[in-house]
């Protein structure tokens, strides 16, 4: 019998593992839920309430690795107490390897997405959509708290929210460490799921060099100017070497995802490199590794 396990709780490899799947009406919960089935999840909609139990019961029959479960504001009979409660009870189970993932997005672009799509707000109901968005984010508010995971998509397209999925959710080797590595602008604020943020815009910044400001840091020209600051090297050796220390040990403690962002001034130059070179390093270290450009579209 390994360390941490008993008599009573089944290795991982039996365990079911289902997402739990809510959040806010506009966040990419639609979007979640597609990228979960393409990992091979069973995938259930807007569950009631009440049916949630019986859902994941250990005598329901299925096939899949794994099942999402969408249930929020809209599900039939939903109430905070009572989904904390049944959450609560749904994580003893010694059967299941639950987590929930909760959408979050800003008010300003929930009510920019509802006004392009012409949509109604669920919990509008003839006011205007930034009134059911206030409902909404006080009604789900201890529900966030309580997530597992939650993922701001403000500043996210649907591609990136996928590979975040991809990164953190995957059914063939979930037990480990994620690490996803993003760039991002510090124009358009610090990603809130960050758990390491570093300011690269002390680095020499390739955008007040005219024919290097169209490119990105993915571009050779713009890595070699990045590349020659004096302080890079230093910099580099540094931040590596800080990594190859922490990383492991995020690992050993259990923890499941890891997000190291890298910021500059427009998110296009120095960040997008540093992402690109860290990502590459853990990747040969032999870490799970999602890198993600959260400010800049590439071509």
């Amino acid at each position: 019998m390994s360390p941490g396990t008993d008599s009573t709780t089944p290795p991982d490899s039996d365990r079911l593992r289902a997402v739990l799947v809510t959040g806010l009406s506009g966040a990419g919960k639609s979007s979640a839920m597609k990228a979960l089935e393409d990992l091979g999840y069973e995938t259930i909609d807007n569950v009631p309430l009440s049916l949630l139990t019986a859902v994941l019961s250990p005598e329901a029959d299925r096939t899949a690795q794994g099942i999402a479960i969408n249930v929020d504001s809209r599900s039939r009979g939903f109430a905070t107490d009572q989904f904390l409660r049944r959450i609560a009870t749904l994580r003893d189970r010694p059967d299941l390897d639950l987590q929930v993932l909760f959408l979050d997005c800003s008010e300003v672009v929930l009510a920019q997405r509802y006004t392009e799509t012409r949509r109604l707000h669920p919990m509008a109901q003839g006011r205007p959509v930034t009134d059911g968005i206030a409902l909404e984010q006080q009604l789900m508010h201890d529900v966030r708290d309580d997530a597992d995971e939650v993922i701001d998509t403000t500043l996210l397209s649907t591609n990136d929210l996928k590979r975040l999925i991809a990164g953190r959710f995957p059914l063939d080797e979930h037990i480990g460490l994620s690490v996803t590595v993003m760039s991002f602008s510090f124009k358009k604020g610090v990603p809130r799921e960050a758990d390491l943020v570093l300011d690269v815009r002390f680095l020499a910044n390739p955008h007040w060099v005219l024919e290097l400001r169209p490119g990105t840091g993915r571009d050779a020209q713009v890595a070699a100017h990045i590349v020659a600051d004096p302080a890079f090297a230093e910099f580099d050796e540094r931040v590596t070497g800080l990594l190859g220390f922490l990383v492991p040990l995020y690992r050993r403690e259990g923890k499941s995802y890891l997000t190291i962002a890298f910021g500059c001034t427009g998110g296009r130059h120095r960040s997008v490199f540093m992402a690109e070179r860290i990502g590459r390093v853990l990747r040969e270290g032999g870490h799970r590794v999602t890198v993600i450009h959260r400010d800049t579209v590439f071509a």
